[in-house]
């Protein structure tokens, strides 16, 4: 049988008109068709993922043509998402290990950890415990350690099947003597301490909303999405109880997707700041540890 595609050129045309005629969605890293079939096509390929222009044309081998098309179809026909297929996802330059236990890795507080949350947080290296809750992969808590060189981080998720899939990502960092894992809800299973910087992407989707999820989030655990009614079930937990873990000058982040305006009218009495990131200001707000309930 003769295939109709030779070359890398081919496949990616092929692979661009077969996601756009499925009307995919591309929430999970790439922003578009073409993005996500480079990117396919280059790691099944096993060939550098920042250069596409110099193997275009090159000729490839039946078995090789064979592997891209069904990794093409298993994204278009299954909606699975990329990063589940390769089994990788990427955060401002860093590679972490992701399967189907945790959601995909796409937090804007990765954007923030850049600068070490500055201003709000005066010297990023005076920082000395972090904890994150709900880490899912453990994505954030490794960006932590790199904004915070002088920080332990404590990270927690009541998922025992995510907290293996943090565990291996730690590990791939040589993190694990600065990164301690936990299982349990919030701060339960913590021992009493004081945290200079708290951060959480909690399940914050509102029930509606996950009605209407394309199907690529229904690959992803449940339980790291859903937030309740308002999506506020999971934030409400983290700000109640902030404080009692927040040195007198400390932060709280939180990430609520498109949630604020569930936000504004569940915590609107409290000092939220909104912070930017490449989506906006309606994604991350912090709060002083001040400003939280006692």
């Amino acid at each position: 049988m003769t295939l109709p595609f030779s070359t890398v050129r081919d496949l990616l045309r092929y692979a661009v008109s077969r996601f756009s005629e499925a009307k995919l969605s591309f929430g999970h890293g790439s922003a578009n068709a073409y993005d996500e079939a480079a990117y396919l096509i280059l790691h099944t390929l096993h060939l550098p993922l920042d250069l596409l222009e110099p193997f275009l044309d090159a000729r490839l081998s039946t078995a090789e043509i064979e592997s891209v098309l069904q990794v093409i179809e298993r994204r278009a026909a299954d909606r699975v998402p990329a990063a589940y297929i390769t089994q990788e996802a990427w955060m401002h330059g860093y590679r972490f290990h992701v399967d189907e236990r945790v959601i995909v890795p796409r937090s804007f507080i990765g954007e923030l950890l850049q600068d070490g949350l500055q201003p709000y947080v005066e010297d990023p290296e005076q920082v000395g415990a972090v904890l994150e809750l709900c880490t899912g992969s453990g994505c954030l808590a490794i960006l932590a350690a790199h904004a915070f060189p002088n920080a332990d981080i404590d990270a927690v998720d009541l998922s025992a099947p995510a907290l293996e899939v943090a565990t291996r990502n730690v590990m791939d960092y040589h993190l694990d003597d600065r990164i301690a894992l936990f299982e349990g809800d919030l701060y339960a299973p913590l021992a009493e301490r004081r945290y200079d910087v708290i951060i959480s992407n909690p399940p914050y989707v509102n029930a509606t909303s996950m009605q209407e999820l394309p199907a690529e989030y229904k690959h992803e655990p449940e339980m790291a999405l859903a937030g309740g009614a308002d999506g506020m079930d999971v934030v409400r937990r983290i700000i109640a109880d902030a404080r009692n873990w927040l040195t007198e000058d400390g932060v709280l982040v939180v990430e609520i997707g498109n949630e604020r305006e569930h936000v504004e009218a569940a915590f609107g009495g409290l000092d939220l700041v909104w912070l930017s990131t490449s989506a906006g200001d309606d994604n991350v707000f912090l709060i002083q540890a001040n400003d939280l309930p006692v």
